[in-house]
């Protein structure tokens, strides 16, 4: 018997880039669900800090991160010297999917690891939206 993908949780406190209606019911639905899980206020501010905490959770097995893009969230870990395995860890994106489907993969036993192996790609690159680019 193998035993089920730890989940973690990320609110996007501080960047606010996820949709608060997403978020709030992705963190209620694993609270009514009795499912052990680690939440945290925001992983791009625990990346800047280079928190031993993304250490931990990169080594600790394998791992659902409801999150942001997996792209971004791969190069958060690894900017804090903490590379998550690419066949251990799926990241569901909660900025473009809905509570539901997010809530789904995160209950599902089954483990879609979506990282990119090896060297970055273009496809891997941010994308500039065009609010963020009027604005600088």
């Amino acid at each position: 018997m193998t035993t089920p993908p730890r989940i973690l949780y990320c609110h996007c406190n501080y960047a606010q880039v996820v949709p608060k209606e997403v978020k709030e019911a992705v963190l209620k639905k694993l609270c009514e669900s009795g499912v052990a899980f680690e939440a945290v206020a925001d992983l791009c501010e625990m990346s800047a800090r280079r928190d031993p905490a993304l250490q931990r959770l990169a080594e600790g097995g394998t791992v659902k991160i409801a999150a942001c893009f997996p792209r971004a969230v791969k190069w958060l870990f690894a900017a804090a010297q903490a590379p998550l395995p690419a066949d251990g860890a799926e990241v569901i994106n909660m900025r473009v999917q809905t509570a539901e489907e997010v809530s789904a993969a995160l209950f599902s036993e089954e483990l879609k690891p979506n990282l990119p192996k090896g060297k970055a790609a273009p496809a891997d690159a941010p994308s500039v939206q065009p609010e963020t680019a009027a604005a600088t």
